[in-house]
Order: C-alpha cells, then structure tokens, then sequence
C-alpha cells in the first residue's frame, strides 16, 4: 500500500510476524522508558529513603495526566491516519499530524502554566501531607518542564510507529532513558542534588527524547510528514473537527492513564490512613512496578493498533480478528509471566528499592503477591480496550475503561479493606480487574457479532479533512 522504512506490509504479511515486527523495538522501547522511572525509584530509595520514595509517587499521578493527554492525542491520530494510509489518502493522514502535534504542543504549554501557578493548591489536591510537603514540592517544581517534553514524546510515539519505523521509535524512547539513568546518577549522588536532581534527570531525558521525535518527522519520516498549516477561518473550524474526533477516538487512552492517577492518589490515601507513611512508602513500590506492568501489555495494543486500524481501512475483518486473538493470547501468556514472578521473588523485587530493615519493606514483600493477582486480568482488560480503540468503538473503550480505571477501582478500594483489612489494600486493584473482564464479555461479545463496527460515519469523508 505506501512504501515504509521498516518494509512492513499491514495489509498482507503474516500476523505472527507482522505483530512481533513492531511488537518487539515498542516493548524494548518502552521497557527502557520505563527504567529510568524505576532507576528514580532505585537510586532515590537508596540515597535518600523511603520518604523520598514517597515525594516522587506523590506526583506520579500528574506524570500519567501529562502522558494520558499524549496517548488519546497519539491514539487518535494513529487509529484516523491509519485507516486514511489503507485508503491511500496521504495528505489527509499528514494533515491530521500537524494537526495533532500543535494541539499537544498547546494543551501541554496550558497544562504547564496551570501547574506552575498554583503549586501549594495541586500538591494538596494530590494528599501530600505536612511531614512530606517540603521534599515533594522541591521535586514537583523541577519536574514540571517534563508536561511538554512527555506529551510531544508520546505523541510522536504513536505516529512513528504508524509511518511503518517501530525501530526508530524504539530508539527514541531507549536514547532518553539511558541519559536519565546517567543523570539520575550523576545529579543524586557525586553532585548531591537529591529530589531536585532525580527531577532533572527526567527533564534532561525527556528532552533528549522530544529532539528525536521532531528529527524523525522533519528529516526522516517516509509517509507521515507535517503539512502546511492555513490559517483561515474554515480551516480552523475543521481543524477543530478534526482534532475533536481525534481525542474523541483516543480519550479511553486518556481515561486509561487517568485511572493510573487514580489508582495512585487513592492508594496513597487509604495507605496513608491504615499504614502512615510508611504504608506510603511502601505502596510507592508498587506504584513504581505498576508502570511498567501496564507498560508492558499497552506495548501489546500498541503493536496491534495499527495492523488493527490499517486492515479496519480496508474492510478485512479476518485480519482485523486474527490480529486481535493473536494480541490477547501473547498478553494473557505474558500477565501469566509477571504474575509468576512477583508472587514466588517479593522480597528480592521490593528489597531493589529499600532496605530489608523498614517497615515499608515488610508491608510492601506482604502485598506484592497479592497485588499481583490482578495482572493477569489486567493484560486482557488493556489488549480489548486497545483491539476497540482501534476499530473506532470509541464508545465501548470509554465506557469499559471507565468502570476498570475509576468506578470499579475506587469501589474496590472503599470496600476490600473493611472487608479484609490491611490485605483488602492490596487486593483492590486485582478486585476491580476481575470485575471489568466480566464487564468486558459482554462488550466483547457485541463487538464480534457486528458486521460493521465502529463509528466509521463519524469520519470525515475522503477528501474533506484536507479541505482547508
């Protein structure tokens, strides 16, 4: 169909092949995106303790609204410019990623201004408590220049993959990781820049990773290039629609990074309540861990996305199906992994971050096998939504994400804990995952008996988006 660096063919190659193709460089580059977080954790947890553990978690949850926002951006525009690349309609495809990366760059500027104005209001809205609020503000305020880098970088993922170049988005996100590790070095232990330092590391890498993606879209991308941008008022009303829709087919990406938030701010809280700080401290582990679990399986949706929405385009529902068993088998065989080996090696995982002799150690070796329960389910609930997602069943992937992030995660945490106690926490989140895969029958089952899904009518029609 269009020529690509990778020479990756969605329409005809083996799906086996074709999905370990991408599937491989975005795990790799994504499980070294993920490191520096947990190198944070490691060097933090060693050098200043299980408080600063706690500074950094308690700001986790605005680290995944800023990539959220980059995701349903990144979703969207991959799942529109996929379906116009199948139906040969280049200069749409490129028009929608213009338009996608100057509605990051402004919604990440906005977010950025927010945060910085009213810093001492967000830290408390996120429960940061008096004995912790020193450190924590020290971190929040060198970390904010990361909101823009972080959303144009997972913005730029999606895209990159979409023009067919898996192994140079691998590479933009293994380059930033490594010079964070580096840094986090460098800044907390010969220059003693404790949280401040481990904030600017990330800045650094992040940035690192922005030059990457917008090297790639200027001097090297093969299809998926930016488009000249007019500045009329029809084509600011369709550039308006567009984007509209494109946050409208990627918002359960939002939603899903929304509910790590979630997850995070209400898990601080009730540890905190149950267990103090150092109940904190110690689901600050999990937290950390809990990344790179969800990184790991939205790595499988991602690689399935655009073999999903490119064959979609093309009305080949036996690809489209094959593709989507062929992701939740490797998912589920990879929760089956995980799951292994945070219940048989706790006390080897948590001791990485903290020494053996805290009262965060044990309370975290204690739940760590019976947190991981859940991710078995949690590796089916993120592969449906993504196989939804990339069908343009913006609907159902809202809705399922909606209960599995927030309605069911928020219930399970208000009652598991009066019904079992301090084991209740731990067992929260694999609750509310097995509550959403039976949710999620019923949307399955819906989304295989229609012939046609999706809101393909919400699409413009061929030709129209690039009417400017």
């Amino acid at each position: 169909m269009f020529d690509n660096r990778d020479h990756i063919d969605f329409a005809k190659e083996n799906i086996p092949k074709l999905f370990r193709s991408i599937f491989i460089p975005t795990l790799l580059g994504m499980v070294f995106n993920m490191a520096f977080i947990i190198t944070d954790g490691i060097f933090v947890g060693n050098h200043i303790g299980p408080h600063g553990l706690a500074s950094i978690n308690l700001i986790a949850p605005i680290m995944t609204i800023i990539n959220g926002t980059g995701m349903m951006l990144g979703i969207g525009v991959s799942v529109v410019a996929a379906i116009h690349l199948a139906k040969n309609n280049i200069k749409a495809a490129r028009i929608n990623v213009t338009q996608s990366f100057i509605a990051g760059g402004m919604i990440g500027l906005l977010l950025a201004t927010v945060f910085y104005s009213f810093p001492n209001t967000i830290l408390r809205w996120v429960g940061v408590s008096e004995g912790l609020f020193a450190s924590t503000k020290e971190y929040y305020l060198w970390f904010l220049p990361t909101c823009l880098l972080l959303l144009i970088q997972t913005l730029g993922m999606f895209v990159i993959r979409t023009d067919g170049s898996p192994k140079f988005a691998m590479i933009s996100n293994i380059v930033p990781a490594v010079v964070n590790i580096i840094m986090d070095y460098v800044l907390i232990y010969p220059c003693d820049m404790a949280l401040k330092g481990a904030a600017l590391a990330t800045d650094i890498g992040q940035a690192c990773g922005v030059i990457l993606v917008l090297y790639y879209m200027i001097f090297k991308t093969n299809t998926l290039k930016f488009y000249r941008v007019k500045f009329s008022r029809t084509s600011w009303k369709l550039s308006m629609r567009n984007i509209g829709y494109m946050i409208k087919v990627g918002f359960s990406g939002f939603l899903g990074e929304l509910a790590i938030s979630v997850l995070i701010m209400i898990g601080n809280i009730i540890f905190g309540y149950k267990l103090n700080d150092d109940g904190v401290a110690a689901w600050s582990i999990a937290c950390y861990l809990f990344p790179l679990i969800y990184m790991t399986y939205s790595a499988i949706a991602q690689s399935a996305q655009p073999i999903l929405s490119f064959n979609y385009g093309l009305k080949n529902k036996t690809r489209v199906l094959q593709t989507f068993k062929h992701s939740l088998l490797v998912a589920i065989l990879v929760g089956a992994v995980i799951t292994l080996v945070f219940a048989v090696f706790p006390q080897a995982i948590v001791r990485i971050f903290i020494d053996s002799d805290s009262m965060a150690f044990r309370y975290a070796s204690e739940g760590l096998p019976y947190f991981a329960i859940g991710f078995i389910f949690m590796a089916t609930n993120i592969c449906v939504i993504g196989y939804l997602q990339s069908i343009e069943q913006a609907r159902n992937a809202t809705g399922i994400t909606l209960l599995r992030g927030i309605i069911y995660m928020i219930a399970a945490f208000l009652w598991m804990p009066i019904l079992l106690g301090n084991l209740g926490l731990w067992l929260a989140v694999p609750a509310a995952e097995i509550l959403t895969v039976l949710t999620m029958l019923c949307f399955y089952k819906k989304a295989q008996e229609d012939d046609t899904p999706g809101d393909t009518d919400a699409l413009l029609p061929d030709g129209k988006q690039e009417e400017e």
